[in-house]
């Protein structure tokens, strides 16, 4: 009996969770896609000491929140640094999943108590009812990333364990999920119609990691010249982030220069294809984020677009 009521408790949120997104979705404000481009700008990054208990000092600022008007469940997206000697204390997301990414540089992350070194491009997932920090141990500040999808939408959580996790014992190997996004494992993709040139993916991390909304992350990197094929998904939003590189993004018709540090708002629905108008190679993160759990399982299971913007779609 007990182990059905277990099962019961996830399966309400999961049913929740199709309720808001689909019924509490905002208006989106309908300004131009150059408009609604965030970029990164460390004139914009605000000190921020003590996060969640940790030690020293994070500057930072918010690319997408809650009120960008994104029609995902999508919490928000924050883009700084973690100044040496410098962290965001251990801390737990009941109803929110998240993910560090180092862009560079080298952090002690911290999964459930147990610390490993990631060496940047690199991040860790964090699923719900599970705890989490990040330490710079470095005489550097790191470039950093945070990205938090929440279960129900527009709500947030967090319990403070007043942990800042400094000289704590270190894993050789991550006893927890950790990525790479270093562009050497990406692999060769085949460009479809309206497509060309030199397109390279890898699928990062797949739904089967998530137990909210959180649908996948790719990575992408075109080749000067390239495009991607255009693809659209009624049920799969999000953002991409521009890693490094220039292009233009063509979004439902419309279209804007992106460069390093922009992250671009994707909406249900929405019609998306990349260009490289660059010399180098145009490196981009995708975060898929579902309307349902239904749409999540789909991916999951290989059906109606499994590359967000390589092929398929629906």
């Amino acid at each position: 009996m007990r182990r059905g009521l277990l099962a019961f408790g996830w399966l309400l949120p999961a049913l929740a969770l199709g309720l808001h997104a689909q019924q509490g979705a905002p208006a989106f404000t309908k300004n131009p896609l150059a408009e609604r481009i965030s970029h990164t700008n460390p004139a914009d990054f605000r000190p921020s000491p003590g996060v969640h208990g940790g030690p020293g000092q994070l500057d930072y600022m918010g690319l997408f929140g809650r009120e960008s008007g994104l029609d995902t469940n999508l919490y928000f997206l924050h883009r700084g640094v973690i100044q040496p000697r410098s962290g965001i204390g251990g801390h737990f997301h009941n109803y929110c999943e998240e993910m560090f990414v180092i862009l560079d540089g080298e952090a002690q992350f911290t999964i459930d108590g147990r610390t490993s070194t990631l060496k940047g491009p690199a991040g860790a997932p964090t699923r719900m009812g599970h705890w989490h920090a990040i330490y710079n141990h470095t005489d550097s500040p790191v470039e950093w990333m945070n990205i938090n999808v929440s279960l129900y939408r527009n709500q947030y959580d967090a319990f403070d364990l007043g942990d800042g996790r400094v000289g704590v014992p270190l894993d050789p190997v991550p006893q927890f999920m950790a990525i790479s996004l270093h562009p050497a494992r990406l692999g060769p993709m085949t460009v479809g119609a309206g497509g060309r040139g030199d397109v390279q993916y890898r699928r990062v991390i797949g739904p089967n990691v998530f137990l909210g909304p959180w649908g996948f992350l790719d990575q992408y990197s075109l080749a000067p010249g390239a495009a991607t094929t255009p693809t659209t998904d009624r049920q799969v939003g999000g953002f991409f982030y521009v890693i490094s590189g220039q292009g233009r993004a063509i979004i439902s018709g419309e279209t804007a220069d992106i460069r390093k540090g922009d992250a671009i708002p994707i909406l249900l629905g929405d019609t998306k294809q990349f260009e490289n108008t660059g010399t180098e190679p145009l490196q981009l993160m995708q975060v898929g984020i579902v309307s349902d759990m239904d749409r999540r399982n789909e991916i999951l299971n290989g059906v109606g677009g499994m590359r967000g913007i390589g092929g398929g779609g629906r």
